[in-house]
């Protein structure tokens, strides 16, 4: 349960020095703070539970651009530690060389949470991200396995579907839970959905085929690793841009070679929707299939797994106006600080288009409730045998 000390009051400070992440939060931000808190812990009040050495609830998010730039306020910190810690261990994508804001989120989430980080991505398409993994110590622990998928030359000569290298490189890290022992490989892949372009120069692949182009290269690394890998047990999971027009051949390789979805989320839209158009299935989570992942069946008959998002509690349509100030305090132009007082539709624009996607993200986390707990099939399995020995 996330600690609260920058939203106590001023008087709580003069009997004993709390340790706080924000302390420059005023008066009103903390209120403001509270209330949003309040309506998104009713709102992940619906999220599944944690049931003690029973269940793991698995979870990936983009959260964009965190640890770049000063514009997330400390309000979007506590709301983005409010959702965190509602699950167990979250895959994040787009996390930057800089660890601050991640290190404030985790203060507040509390001493049981750590994290495990690789390098920043160099080069123009590295973006400077990080592959991360946020995860609750009491319920999930480090294999002591973790590594950058990489290409080598045997591997490229068997296939041109085979990348050189890629522009962000996927990172395998292995976990256990309860009798379950897993990896999970964490993908940022190639955005947007242009078409080829063979007469230019260079010449311009499709953005959809450098996505199935990755995520060939993936499954062929795995594939040939798969005998040396700490586990067979993997997750496939990120934000992997697909296009519910452009990637469906792509997702099918992947469930070709036995990779499922849960079915409680397979499809939903994972990203700001501001035209019907935009809605896309860009954030996925894929699952070797066996009887080793088991997930957990709601009432419905249907897997549980989800989208959530969080701007149905926090800087919600009708908050524009409540927000205005702290628009104008992020714009650095004197007209565009009117501007955000003053003219209705730039500010609308501004708050829809840009704040609130920099203070939380522009995708929601998706999240799968996996069943942890195997010693009933253990000891059935255990009996049976004994009893063929007679």
């Amino acid at each position: 349960m996330p600690f609260y000390n920058d939203l106590r009051p001023a008087k709580d400070f003069e009997e004993r020095d709390f340790e706080r992440v924000r302390p420059d939060m005023t008066q009103k931000e903390k209120l403001r703070t509270i209330e949003g808190l309040g309506r998104l812990k009713d709102q992940l009040a619906g999220l599944p539970k944690r049931r003690t050495e029973q269940n793991l609830i698995v979870a990936s998010w983009n959260i964009v651009a965190l640890g770049a730039g000063t514009y997330r306020t400390g309000e979007s910190l506590y709301y983005l530690a409010e959702i965190m810690s509602c699950f167990d261990l979250i895959a994040v994508q787009e996390q930057r060389s800089s660890l601050t804001d991640l290190d404030k989120i985790l203060r507040i989430m509390g001493p049981n949470w750590k994290y495990m980080v690789t390098d920043p991505m160099g080069g123009t398409k590295g973006n400077e991200e990080r592959s991360a993994y946020v995860f609750n110590t009491d319920r999930v622990q480090l294999s002591g396995v973790s590594g950058e998928l990489s290409v080598w030359k045997e591997l490229l000569e068997e296939g041109s579907d085979v990348l050189l290298y890629f522009d962000r490189p996927p990172n395998i890290t292995g976990f256990r839970a309860g009798w379950k022992e897993f990896a999970m490989i964490n993908v940022h892949l190639h955005p947007g959905n242009k078409s080829a372009k063979p007469d230019a120069d260079p010449p311009r692949i499709a953005d959809a085929e450098k996505r199935r182009k990755e995520i060939a290269s993936i499954l062929g690394i795995l594939d040939d690793r798969k005998a040396k890998l700490w586990t067979e047990n993997l997750v496939l999971v990120g934000d992997m841009n697909f296009y519910k027009d452009d990637d469906a051949d792509t997702i099918k390789t992947i469930t070709d070679l036995g990779y499922v979805e849960c079915d409680g989320l397979e499809g939903k839209t994972t990203n700001i929707v501001v035209r019907d158009s935009d809605a896309e299935a860009y954030d996925r989570m894929f699952f070797s299939s066996d009887d080793y992942f088991r997930m957990a069946v709601g009432e419905d008959g249907k897997q549980v797994g989800g989208v959530l998002n969080p701007f149905k509690s926090v800087y919600r349509d009708e908050d524009l106006d409540t927000y205005r100030p702290v628009m104008a305090g992020k714009r650095d132009k004197q007209a565009d600080k009117d501007a955000m007082e003053n003219d209705d539709a730039k500010a609308w624009r501004y708050y829809r288009d840009t704040f609130r996607k920099r203070q939380l993200s522009d995708h929601f986390p998706i999240y799968v409730e996996l069943e942890i707990d195997d010693s009933a099939t253990f000891l059935e399995r255990s009996a049976k045998g004994l009893m063929s020995e007679d």
